[in-house]
Formats: C-alpha cells, sequence, structure tokens
C-alpha cells in the first residue's frame, strides 16, 4: 500500500513539474488599429512577469564570440523552458555567431549595449528553411532567426549591428550567383521538395537577412536601433500578429529594404526610422509556382508616423506578390528634405507573378523632392530576371481599388505613372488632394487605366 501510495504522489509530481515548466508566464495584448477596412486587433506578447536572464551569468564575456553565442543561446533555452523570459544583452559591445529564438522569448537590449553580429558566414551555418526573393530555400540563418515560434519579442534602447566585410563583397552578382538564382527558379518553379533546394555553396553567395521571423505568431519589436544589414533587413515571413515601432533602421547596402512583411497578416509599423539603400517597406507575398502553393496573402498591413530619410521607395508592392495583397494602409509618415527617393507608392509586377492587389490606401503623407513621382504602377518590371530564364507559366496580376489623399511633394516628373497590360488594366485608382511643387514632365502617364479619378 505503502509503495502505490509513494509511486502516486510521484507520478502527481511529474505531472505538476510537467505542467509547470510548459505554463506560458507571457500574457498577450491587444493593439487595437483603426483603418479604412476591417482591422483585427493585434496580439503581442507582454513579459512583465517574467525574469530576466543576463547573458554574463551564462559565461558571455565581452570580445569571446564563442562564450557570448554560447551564453546567449544557453539564457534563451532557459527563458524558454521557464515559460517565459527576458534575456538581457547588457551595456558594452557583445560580438556574436547567429541567434535563434524560441518561443516566449525577449531579447532585451539595454541602453549602451551593442549587439554585433560576426561578418563570418561560416557563423550562420548549419542552413536554416529560409527564402530569397520570393522563393523557399535552404540557405544561410538570417542573423537572428526564429521559427515556428510563438510570443517573441525585441526591445530596449541597444543596437543590432551587422559586420559587413564579407556581405559587401557579396553584393555583386557575378555569373556564379546568377547561375544559382537561375537553379533556385526552376527548382520553385517545378515545385521540387525543400531538400533540393540547397542554397548554400562557394559561389552562390545568398546573404541572409538580418532579421527574419518565419512562420511565428504574436511578435513585437520596439526602440532598439539596427545598424547594416547583408540583405532584407527585418523580414516578418508567413507570420501573424506583428508591431513593429519606436526602431531606427540604418541600411545602406544591396537589397536592404527596411521591413518585408510577406505572405505576413495583421501588421503594424509605427513611429520608425528608416535610412535604407532601398525601400522603406516592402510589401511582398512570394514568387510565382512557390507562392501559388502557399497560397497565402499579405494583408492587413498598417504603416504609420514614420520619417523616411533614404529609400527608394516610401513603400513598395511587388514584386514578389503572387500570393497577393491586399488590406494596406499608410498614413502620416514623412520623407525628409534631400532624401533620395523614388516614388512614395510603387506597384510593381511582371507576367509571371499572377496574385493580385487591392485596397491600398496611402493618406497625409509630406515629401520633399521624388526623383520619379508620387504614385507609380507598372506591370513589367523583371529586373536581372528578364533575360536570366524563360517565362514558364504566364499568369497576369489584376490591380485594382488604389488610394491616395493628402500628399504634398517638392519636384517630381509627375503625380501618377501607370503602365499595365491591355488585356488587363489597371482599375480604380483614386487621387484626392495630391499636389507637387514642380511637375518636370507629365500630371499624369498612363496605360491601360480604366476609372480613374483625380480631385485636387
Amino acid at each position: 500500500m505503502k509503495k502505490n501510495a509513494l509511486f502516486t504522489v510521484l507520478i502527481l509530481s511529474l505531472i505538476f513539474l510537467s505542467f509547470k515548466s510548459n505554463r506560458s508566464l507571457v500574457t498577450l495584448t491587444e493593439v487595437v488599429v483603426k483603418a479604412p477596412f476591417e482591422m483585427p486587433a493585434i496580439k503581442i506578447p507582454d513579459f512583465n512577469k517574467c525574469s530576466k536572464f543576463v547573458i554574463t551569468e551564462f559565461g558571455a564575456v565581452q570580445g569571446n564570440k564563442e562564450k557570448i553565442s554560447e551564453a546567449i543561446n544557453k539564457a534563451i533555452s532557459k527563458a524558454s523552458k521557464s515559460g517565459g523570459g527576458i534575456v538581457v544583452i547588457p551595456e558594452g559591445e557583445w560580438i556574436t555567431k547567429k541567434i535563434h529564438f524560441k518561443s516566449n522569448v525577449n531579447l532585451h537590449l539595454n541602453k549602451g549595449a551593442v549587439l554585433l553580429f560576426s561578418e563570418d558566414p561560416n557563423d550562420y551555418l548549419p542552413a536554416v528553411s529560409s527564402t530569397w526573393e520570393g522563393y523557399e530555400c535552404y540557405n544561410y540563418s538570417p542573423l537572428i532567426y526564429a521559427y515556428k515560434c510563438k510570443n517573441i519579442a525585441i526591445t530596449g534602447e541597444g543596437e543590432l549591428k551587422a559586420k559587413m566585410d564579407i556581405w559587401k563583397e557579396w553584393f555583386a552578382r557575378p555569373k556564379a550567383h546568377m547561375e544559382s538564382l537561375k537553379r533556385l527558379y526552376y527548382l520553385a518553379s517545378y515545385n521540387e521538395p525543400m531538400k533540393k533546394r540547397q542554397m548554400v555553396n562557394d559561389s552562390a553567395h545568398f546573404r541572409p537577412q538580418f532579421i527574419q521571423f518565419n512562420r511565428c505568431e504574436n511578435i513585437l519589436m520596439d526602440g532598439v536601433t539596427i545598424t547594416n544589414s547583408p540583405f532584407w533587413t527585418i523580414h516578418p515571413f508567413l507570420s501573424k500578429d506583428v508591431v513593429l515601432r519606436n526602431l531606427k533602421v540604418y541600411a545602406h547596402g544591396h537589397n536592404n529594404d527596411g521591413v518585408d512583411p510577406e505572405m505576413s497578416q495583421n501588421v503594424l509599423i509605427e513611429d520608425c526610422v528608416f535610412d535604407q539603400g532601398d525601400d522603406a517597406i516592402a510589401i511582398k507575398s512570394g514568387s510565382n509556382q512557390d507562392a501559388w502553393r502557399l497560397n497565402t496573402p499579405s494583408k492587413n498591413i498598417v504603416m504609420r508616423n514614420c520619417i523616411i530619410k533614404n529609400g527608394h521607395q516610401l513603400a513598395a508592392i511587388g514584386s514578389e506578390l503572387s500570393g497577393g495583397i491586399e488590406n494596406v494602409f499608410i498614413d502620416n509618415c514623412s520623407v525628409v528634405e534631400g532624401a533620395k527617393l523614388n516614388h512614395l507608392l510603387f506597384i510593381k509586377t511582371n507576367e509571371r507573378r499572377g496574385g493580385y492587389v487591392t485596397n491600398i490606401h496611402i493618406t497625409n503623407i509630406k515629401s520633399g523632392k521624388i526623383d520619379e513621382g508620387i504614385l507609380g504602377i507598372e506591370t513589367d518590371v523583371m529586373y536581372q530576371w528578364r533575360n536570366l530564364v524563360p517565362t514558364i507559366e504566364r499568369r497576369l496580376t489584376p490591380i485594382k481599388n488604389v488610394y491616395l489623399e493628402n500628399i504634398t511633394a517638392g519636384e517630381v516628373k509627375f503625380i501618377s505613372r501607370i503602365l499595365a497590360q491591355k488585356e488587363l488594366p489597371v482599375q480604380n485608382v483614386f487621387l484626392k488632394n495630391i499636389t507637387a511643387a514642380k511637375i518636370k514632365e507629365k500630371k499624369s502617364i498612363h496605360e491601360n487605366v480604366i476609372n480613374f479619378v483625380s480631385e485636387d
């Protein structure tokens, strides 16, 4: 009898400990966002009830990359296993390899903390499930990587910084790189499995994203500065409920977009400063057959109260948009005088993409000089792909319901330039109270547009 009782107590204790270890200490708060479409409340994690795990307590020593990397990974594991925790990076510079998130973890950078990411590509191996320009593949790990995580955050007043020594050399696109691009294009176009899409070799040089949230939910980034990036800077991919706020992003390398929401939904970007070598925000939803297979649109994306210091576009849509893009609202943003900018809004696609674009709203924007114009829509944008590979399956992109209101700019070539196919015109474009200090060429340059309305 005593043995049975002892056994029962032991089992109950194990069940209790298991329940306790699996119990999440992270709560969710809701962010309500007003938009000109139905926008669900965004659920983000709250770590107020969680303990702190300082990396120095796990063996981190400044200047020692191996010990710092090991300490960060140990702290992340302990925080996650504890049901939630805050991994603290103290003041000072800390050089590290890749960081892989686990659920219920907040990576917090104290004021004066610099998390410096190694320039050695080997520090981002083994390869992980990632993407390159809209195609899924195995590639170098993003510098910060989260895969199928829930309730994660990056917060604080510190800085995330990438050493660029090697990545700068990889900006070039020599023949060997282009051959790898072709190989990935064919693999994806014929729906070859991921195990065949190994893109890490001596010559592919597919640079990793700085931060990728891959198939994650309930994500918060708040307060940090991000400096430099090998590729896209912040990349929510197939993720839901994302808030990015109070960020300062500076990255002037090749393909250095600020934020690339791709096949992601319920996203808020607010009170950020972008100083980019490419687009400030580039909304995407995958390329061609890969995206048709995944069949997930980017949807319910709001960007507000942001400052653009430099970039190709304030907002780009595409050209990777094969999963569809809908319900985008960009409001109360400004582009500083002297910024290098091509368009405020540029929607771009081509005959391979398919997908769709609808319900795009841009309001209350102030800008200085723009090299091209306020609105650009083009349906034959191929870049390096035009002569690189053939079109395997032709699908055009329906584009409709685009609204711009209360926008002022300095000198521009045009207010709107819309170049579409005769067989599938752009439909329903509405401009209201759009002004420019000087129009160098023509107010409207249009081919194949149905129902374009402009009210001064």
